[in-house]
């Protein structure tokens, strides 16, 4: 019983691997944001570890699926970070509109 399970759960993880390369990438192509297609990618190799994880119940399989879990939450980190720190050097685009406006009014409509 132990060695079908290990058998379904490694063909599971690496079905939903590969689903992770497909979603993450179809979540780039119809996005075009890394940061909004990484996160589904990462999530989906969560799940693989996980899965992977049920299959082989020992140390390197956990070191594994921590290491992922890890990997998803810094970069989750550094991504919310980074954008943040990116849109703070955008200007505002409720700013620059009535700037904007006010230059492409006519002079006789002021």
């Amino acid at each position: 019983m132990t060695a079908a399970l290990q058998e379904v759960a490694g063909t599971l993880a690496l079905l939903v691997t590969a689903a992770a390369l497909l979603a993450g990438l179809v979540a780039l192509v119809a996005t075009r944001r890394p940061a909004a297609a990484l996160p589904v990618f990462l999530d989906l190799l969560v799940a693989a570890g996980l899965l992977r994880l049920v299959g082989e119940t020992g140390w390197p399989a956990l070191a594994t699926a921590a290491a992922v879990l890890l990997l998803r939450r810094l970069i989750g980190l550094g991504l919310r970070t980074g954008g943040r720190t990116w849109a703070s050097t955008r200007p505002d685009r409720a700013l620059r509109a009535p700037v904007l406006r006010r230059l492409l009014r006519p002079a006789w409509r002021a």
